[in-house]
């Protein structure tokens, strides 16, 4: 058996910042604030602060439409 101690698990953030959560969905700090501006994706302001929960962040991701594309023609 060995000695070693588990590593305690990192605490869950409870709010990211525009930036963690643009990092999430792999898209850029301005792509958000743009998404964010049109009402398509819910953030919170705390002062000057803005933050984003991220159940809202995986909410906005499940609900994109895939790519689809058109059948090719004969």
């Amino acid at each position: 058996m060995s000695n070693v101690e588990a590593l305690p698990a990192p605490p869950l953030r409870v709010l990211l910042t525009v930036e963690e959560a643009a990092d999430r969905l792999r898209i850029g700090r301005t792509t958000l604030y743009g998404l964010i501006g049109a009402g398509q994706i819910v953030s919170v302001r705390i002062g000057r602060l803005r933050r984003l929960r991220p159940v809202d962040v995986e909410a906005y991701a499940v609900g994109l439409s895939p790519i689809t594309t058109a059948p090719e023609e004969a």
